[in-house]
């Protein structure tokens, strides 16, 4: 692959709707981030499973939206990977916490699949999914 083509490459993950991807996913690393930095830092004890998960979300969110403006295969290929995990624990975490409240004392940010967050956390992974693979798509009839 050319230099050229890598450009291209890279371009079509953060054009069109890969550019609202990136500002969701840099919307959620913010809110995720700095909800469980300050949750570990003042009431940890409180409810360590819930803050710590909700820091593992927001590195999550964080790797994927570095991936989106990155670009290129592997990129590509790395945060889909991410996406799935990420749709994963959403759907692990929001079944537990409907399955046994007890075990959260406080939300996390994929609690209830995310309805503290408008749901997002279960509909960004999707987006997410679709939109990586749909680009491969154009990619592959470009090349």
């Amino acid at each position: 692959m050319t230099s050229g083509e890598a450009e291209v490459s890279r371009q079509r993950l953060i054009s069109g709707p890969g550019t609202l991807l990136v500002w969701l996913y840099g919307v959620m690393v913010v809110g995720a981030v700095s909800r469980s930095a300050y949750q570990i830092a003042t009431e940890f004890d409180r409810a360590p499973l819930a803050y710590s998960l909700s820091a593992v979300a927001g590195l999550v969110y964080g790797f994927i939206t570095y991936s989106l403006v990155r670009g290129g295969e592997t990129a590509r290929r790395a945060a889909l990977v991410c996406c799935v995990a990420e749709l994963v624990g959403v759907l692990t975490v929001g079944t537990w916490t409907l399955a046994e409240p007890s075990a959260f004392p406080d939300a996390t940010v994929w609690s209830d699949f995310g309805m503290g967050y408008l749901f997002i956390p279960v509909v960004l992974p999707l987006s997410a999914i679709y939109w990586l693979r749909a680009s491969r798509s154009r990619d592959g009839d470009a090349a």
